[in-house]
């Protein structure tokens, strides 16, 4: 198996041999969940938040973790007038962790929820996260929130409009940046290689690559400046060691800055 797949194992293996740290009063001291009921949009949307706050030296992870990491799940059941949940992720942070990159958020971290009611009126969102924490052990955890979301106007909430802003910039908002791909078969796979037409992110920078299919692993790439460009290289694999596609269109590039990030969507040849 690869590396993430053993990773999982071990987190579940430090899970089982935690110290009590692992009792449910504990956990509760180290991650907590609220829901911000947010506004209702000029479109029907109904903007609200998931503020997730973690004990000190805790961190939890992005919707791409990285092989150190857990990635999140959430579950919508028992909500009522409920259409569709997206969230938008904030830039996150990366980490070292035991000679491997994770990708996530310390300290505390809102989650901008865009939520589509089924019809007019209030919204009630029962929702759970499944999530990983760690600090010196990774633990999986699973937290439960609800609220009602009023249909009637309120007021926009600044921790939720300072969490959008926080987004990674899309290709347009940058001015265009685009990725050429090659793809070459590798022993085990296949080696994706993408020119990222994009302006310096800050001094250091780190690309995250999506497939779009939970079944492919994808390396921890290696990128070099060259310019405006951004050359970056990782290895594809089948996580069943079966023979696949790749869909170059379904691809995501995410260039993590240490001023800013951009979310690059699919390879423009």
């Amino acid at each position: 198996m690869f590396r993430s797949l053993c990773l999982a194992a071990a987190a579940a293996c430090l899970f089982s041999a935690a110290p009590r740290i692992a009792g449910a009063q504990d956990i509760d001291r180290v991650v907590s969940a609220e829901l911000r009921p947010g506004w209702r949009q000029a479109d029907g949307t109904h903007m609200a938040a998931l503020h997730l706050k973690l004990a000190p030296g805790w961190k939890t992870y992005w919707r791409a973790p990285g092989d150190a990491g857990i990635p999140p799940e959430f579950g919508w059941r028992g909500s009522a007038n409920l259409s569709g949940v997206s969230v938008v992720w904030p830039r996150p942070d990366v980490f070292e962790q035991g000679g491997m990159r994770s990708i996530g958020y310390h300290d505390e971290v809102i989650l901008p929820l865009a939520i589509r009611p089924a019809s007019g009126g209030d919204v009630r969102l029962a929702g759970d996260m499944r999530l990983g924490i760690c600090k010196d052990i990774c633990m999986p955890h699973e937290l439960s929130f609800s609220a009602v979301l009023p249909a009637a106007p309120s007021p926009r909430d600044p921790a939720i409009v300072a969490a959008l802003a926080d987004r990674p910039f899309t290709a347009a908002d940058v001015g265009g940046a685009s990725a050429e791909c090659r793809v070459d078969p590798s022993e085990k796979g296949m080696t994706l290689t993408a020119e990222i037409a994009v302006d310096p992110a800050g001094t250091r920078e780190d690309v995250v690559i999506e497939t779009g299919n939970p079944l492919l692993w994808v390396s921890e790439p290696r990128s070099r400046r060259e310019g405006d460009t951004l050359v970056t290289r990782a290895e594809v694999r089948h996580v069943e060691k079966r023979p696949f596609a790749l869909d170059r269109s379904s691809l995501t590039f995410t260039v993590l800055g240490s001023s800013h990030a951009v979310e690059i969507e699919g390879c423009s040849r």
